[in-house]
């Protein structure tokens, strides 16, 4: 990627690592296994095929300076930025005007990672971004930095984690990396204090050119001792790598309503939502083991002009609100909004349709496998109706049929699935147990 320059922002004070630090070197220089934070960077992007880096460094740097050298040793080529005063998040990037790259990969220094890059940028460049903002969900979206966005990936808004949040919010939280184009320097006319988002994003976010790219890959914010501690271990058990996207992924697809909410008929309302005891848990489990968590629903409510899209939407965040309040998530959702029939009263014709993506029909696993580079043969489908059993046979999917919800009563088809278990944290202890 010789187009691509490698910025990392290592030059901040580090004041909630000091327990760590102890004022003695600079954040990015703490060893996770043996190794600096920032050398975890380094390598990361390295194998991504980008060569070229720039660290900005400010308090302590010398020390980063000292270490790293050129970068020959990485085979890397290593410049500096140096803050002889604080200038934020974005005040350096001013001397990146000479530059000659045409894209720049942002990191932040306390940012732990194993992705594909190479994904990543051609998700920029389809959509001609002038910044693309990586995003994941966490266990703990509140008290991170969350992007509103719309059905295109636009985002719309960043809510602050110190901003009030609503009754509906997605995990999708603010990774701290980020890609952005050469026309982004032009809107930092000095180089004085300037934070990346405020002064900079969101700006840009009017003129509908900031994305975000949703990932399930390995991406933690290791600036507290906590979260420090969670990511060196992490590292040395193997989970980083594991889930990068360049590697295939295994999944556990989950039906929605009667899986993870309580069964109520046609849900077209978020009030209507009331997780199942255990789902959290369930999830966790899921979060830990090195499974995908993602949800495919037939969402007719639409078709039936009970409720649009957005409400749908607005629903799925409901149920990601309360799961990340008890520090569960879920990778991914998506939903089928159509259905075949014809006749009801407020039917909306539009989504009347026979399509690829309603289950049975597999369109929406066959989406998530692209997207997450997912393993079919190795991955579940979990739910609580004979439809979602006939999902996964035709998927090429293992089977877990629940006793929640219409506990396979539907009769739509006459299925057999692998197996059954009472609830959704059985059937996530049967996966783990299985799969070892």
């Amino acid at each position: 990627m010789d187009s691509v320059l490698a910025v990392i922002q290592a030059g901040g004070l580090g004041t909630r690592m000091q327990a760590l630090t102890e004022n003695k070197i600079p954040k990015p220089m703490l060893l996770i296994n043996g190794k600096p934070m920032i050398e975890w960077q380094i390598d990361a992007v390295s194998r991504c095929g980008i060569k070229d880096i720039v660290i900005i460094i400010g308090h302590l740097g010398e020390q980063i300076r000292d270490y790293f050298g050129d970068g020959d040793k990485w085979g890397v080529h290593i410049n500096y930025i140096r803050e002889f005063e604080p200038l934020g998040s974005a005040g350096a990037l001013y001397y990146l005007k000479d530059n000659p790259a045409e894209e720049y990969l942002l990191i932040f220094g306390d940012v732990m990672f194993d992705m594909d890059i190479n994904r990543l940028m051609v998700f920029h460049k389809q959509r001609e971004a002038y910044v693309t903002l990586v995003a994941h969900p966490n266990s703990h979206p509140y008290d991170s930095d969350l992007l509103i966005t719309d059905q295109r990936d636009n985002v719309t808004g960043i809510l602050g984690k110190k901003e009030k949040r609503g009754y509906c919010c997605h995990n999708l939280v603010n990774s701290g990396i980020s890609v952005f184009s050469r026309y982004v320097l032009d809107g930092i006319k000095e180089p004085a204090k300037t934070d990346w988002e405020h002064d900079v994003v969101y700006n840009l976010i009017k003129n509908g050119k900031v994305y975000a790219y949703r990932t399930s890959e390995y991406i933690k914010d290791a600036g507290t001792p906590e979260r420090f501690s969670v990511a060196e271990s992490e590292q040395k058990s193997g989970v980083w790598s594991r889930k990068n996207l360049s590697r295939k992924q295994r999944c556990v697809f989950l039906d929605r309503d009667g899986t993870i909410n309580k069964y109520d008929g046609f849900i077209s309302k978020p009030e209507q939502i009331a997780l199942y005891p255990g789902v959290a848990e369930a999830l966790t489990k899921l979060n830990s083991s090195g499974y995908l968590a993602i949800v495919v629903t037939n969402q007719p409510v639409v078709a039936r002009g009970m409720c649009s899209e957005d409400d749908v939407r607005t629903i799925n965040a409901r149920i990601e609100t309360l799961l990340g309040e008890e520090r569960a998530y879920l990778d991914d959702i998506i939903f089928c909004p159509h259905h075949p029939d014809k006749g009801y009263p407020e039917e909306n014709p539009d989504y009347k349709i026979v399509c690829k993506c309603r289950k049975p029909a597999i369109g929406m696993i066959r989406e998530m496998q692209e997207k997450y580079n997912i393993d079919l043969s190795k991955s579940y489908m979990v739910g609580d109706t004979t439809v979602d059993v006939q999902t996964g046979i035709n998927a090429g999917l293992h089977t877990v049929l629940l006793r929640t919800g219409e506990a396979g009563n539907d009769g739509k088809y006459e299925v057999i699935p692998e197996y059954k278990a009472d609830n959704l944290l059985d059937a996530v202890k049967l996966i783990l147990q299985k799969e070892g």
